[in-house]
């Protein structure tokens, strides 16, 4: 295998934001299925790109999986505060899970914080039941931030996200 993590490139969007739909939607992990308003969120890879970073694992230009890292702030951040990056949307492909991807983007996301300016944090949000990801995040130094959990659909009192942190 010759895994290589990179910067997406825009003929890759629509590769890319199907890979992470179809990630989060065959894990049962948006709660109103096809229907759900995050579907076009996790498919709209232009979008997240002009406000943050997309990198993908590539395997023989196959693209594998992705993640958006978001050094600061901005729009793509939903719990991080002055001096963290944080890591959204960590998707593997089904038929890729099993050969690091995954871990190695977190990996990279790191390596990027370290990097980035003024960063003394990387911070993530996960629904409970990404037990594969809590293991990459745990193996990896993360650590639970109970007191940092939070709702994105206030409305609904079971979409509790979990949320880690690792102190760089």
């Amino acid at each position: 295998m010759d895994l290589r993590i990179r910067h997406a490139h825009p003929h890759e969007y629509d590769r890319i934001g199907e890979i992470t739909a179809q990630a989060y939607l065959g894990d049962g992990l948006l709660d109103f299925g096809e229907s759900d308003e995050y579907l076009g969120e996790l498919r709209d890879v232009a979008k997240r790109a002009t406000a943050a970073e997309v990198l993908v694992a590539v395997d023989h230009g196959h693209i594998l999986g992705a993640v958006t890292f978001v050094p600061r702030g901005g729009p793509m951040a939903d719990i991080a505060r002055p001096g963290e990056a944080e890591i959204r949307m960590l998707a593997v492909a089904r038929e890729s899970r099993g050969r690091g991807a995954g871990e190695t983007l977190v990996r990279a996301c790191v390596d990027h914080a370290r990097a980035t300016a003024g960063c003394v944090r990387v911070v993530l949000s996960t629904q409970r039941t990404m037990h594969a990801a809590h293991r990459i995040y745990e193996r990896l130094g993360f650590t639970r931030t109970p007191d940092r959990d939070w709702n994105p659909l206030p409305d609904l009192d079971d979409i509790t996200l979990l949320t880690y942190e690792l102190t760089l």
